[in-house]
């Protein structure tokens, strides 16, 4: 209860997650845009200026990072984690982010005595603001003991499935699932809109069946928007769900496991994205699909 807890990326979990921890525990927040920390800020947080203020006197950093790259700036650059926290302390990557990327900064944080617990996170932004997000814990039992206030904080179910890198690995079985289901939800929406059926009732019918999932409920709606011309909130962002299925693509072929649909997945994700949609939300790919010739 008395932890100093830093979460770094405030982004669509990041800001949700420190909404979540302020309520427990002194919080602070950081990110590299000044309107996210604002916004943690009127949710309880206390903001820092950077990376180094943030970590100051913290017992546990949460990174909250959209890929690799800016996983291993943020803890490994100049001024980054690993320069700030003192030994004993603990990071927890929630990203999906892979599991050579995690092993790597776990590796260069444990040679300064910092432990890190690796757990990817899955629920969305929602589940993130009220505590109960499913979490896919890799850690030893010191850097599990040191986090284990902060991840019950966080998370309604907390597995631990084995050491560093196996959060990661069971993270991409999780995506592969997701990116599979988000895709099929838009292609059956798009033939359901080409149809001329009602889009809301679809949806309804179609979660109370055998084909109902989870990505269908919570993408169903933004996709129907997306058909009817409508804006709908941006929640998932269709480079992040690409990003995820390239870790699965890679993942997959390193270990020679065919995977045909995952690859169509990562394949439509990847024609969407070239269109100059990577920043929008992930629904728009019904839109893509559902086109008639000459529009959009």
């Amino acid at each position: 209860m008395s932890a100093r807890v830093a979460v770094l990326g405030l982004g669509a979990m990041g800001l949700p997650m420190a909404t979540t921890l302020a309520r427990t525990f002194t919080t602070v927040g950081y990110d590299v845009a000044p309107e996210r920390v604002t916004l943690a800020v009127e949710a309880g947080a206390v903001a820092a200026a950077s990376v180094a203020e943030a970590c100051a006197g913290t017992d546990v950093v949460v990174v909250g990072v959209r890929d690799g790259a800016q996983l291993d700036a943020l803890v490994l650059g100049e001024g980054g984690v690993a320069d700030s926290l003192a030994a004993g302390a603990v990071v927890v990557i929630t990203s999906t982010v892979g599991e050579a990327a995690v092993r790597s900064v776990a590796d260069a944080l444990a040679a300064r005595g910092i432990h890190t617990v690796d757990a990817p996170v899955s629920g969305g932004p929602v589940r993130a603001g009220q505590g109960d997000l499913l979490i896919m814990v890799g850690a030893d039992d010191a850097a599990l003991a040191a986090a284990q206030g902060v991840l019950d904080a966080l998370a309604s179910s907390l597995t631990v499935v084995g050491g560093i890198g196996a959060g990661q690995q069971l993270k991409t079985v999780n995506q592969l699932l997701c990116g599979i289901h988000t895709a099929a939800a838009s292609e059956a929406l798009a033939l359901a809109h080409r149809l001329g059926l009602d889009l809301d009732a679809c949806i309804e019918v179609l979660s109370q069946g055998a084909a109902a999932s989870f990505m269908l409920a919570d993408r169903g709606p933004r996709i129907a928007a997306q058909l009817r011309g409508e804006e709908p909130p941006l929640r998932s962002r269709l480079d992040v769900i690409g990003k995820d299925m390239g870790i699965v693509g890679d993942l997959t072929r390193s270990l020679k496991v065919a995977t045909p649909v995952a690859a169509a997945a990562e394949q439509l994700y990847r024609t969407v994205a070239a269109a100059g949609l990577e920043a929008a939300d992930d629904s728009v790919v019904a839109t893509l699909l559902a086109r008639r010739e000459g529009t959009w």
